[in-house]
């Protein structure tokens, strides 16, 4: 059997075996200036882990930011991605902004299903913060530049987790 099938068919078995560690889903949740980055660079180091970033894909593939299609793709495709690493015992991180209750929920009881622990890391910051934070990274070269009014426009989208729904993961490893 290839390897692609050999995935495939463990992904649809849920099988997950790597000795002791078991696998683990982080979902980094929050806005645009929230500081996930800097929280999955830590946590990619500390935990041995692959970070999958929809942003870093799609620049370093030469999408805008803003194509929605393009997004959608690279989310897909990262996501199915993330699931083979998962079968294969290892720590992934999702750094998508996970911004709706129901993509998060997906995501938890999928990886759950192939045998992996799953943590929300919800990063909230006031807004004012967030504001600040944009503003230094859109003087940085080469930064897409994100408005305020894009930043509120987006915590107009935001879902925040409620303490229900975070007590729904697993207690972060680090």
């Amino acid at each position: 059997m290839a390897t692609g099938a050999m995935i495939s068919a463990r992904l649809d078995e849920g099988q997950v075996s790597m000795g002791d560690r078991r696998p683990r889903l982080v979902l980094l949740c929050g806005l645009p200036g929230a500081g996930k980055t800097t929280m999955a660079r830590r946590l990619e180091r500390e935990l041995s882990a692959v970070c999958l970033c929809p942003d870093e894909w799609l620049a370093g593939l030469g999408f805008d930011l803003f194509d929605g299609e393009a997004r959608d793709r690279v989310e897909r495709r990262l996501w199915q991605h993330a699931q083979e690493l998962l079968v294969s015992g290892a720590v992934v991180i999702l750094e998508n902004g996970f911004w709706e209750r129901a993509e998060r929920d997906e995501k938890r009881l999928r990886a759950r299903k192939l045998g992996a622990d799953v943590e929300l890391r919800y990063l909230k910051v006031p807004m004012e913060e967030l504001k600040r934070r944009i503003a230094l990274r859109n003087q940085e070269p080469g930064s897409v530049v994100l408005t305020t009014e894009l930043l509120r426009s987006c915590q107009s989208q935001f879902e925040a987790p409620t303490q229900a729904e975070l007590d729904l993961f697993d207690s972060p490893l680090a």
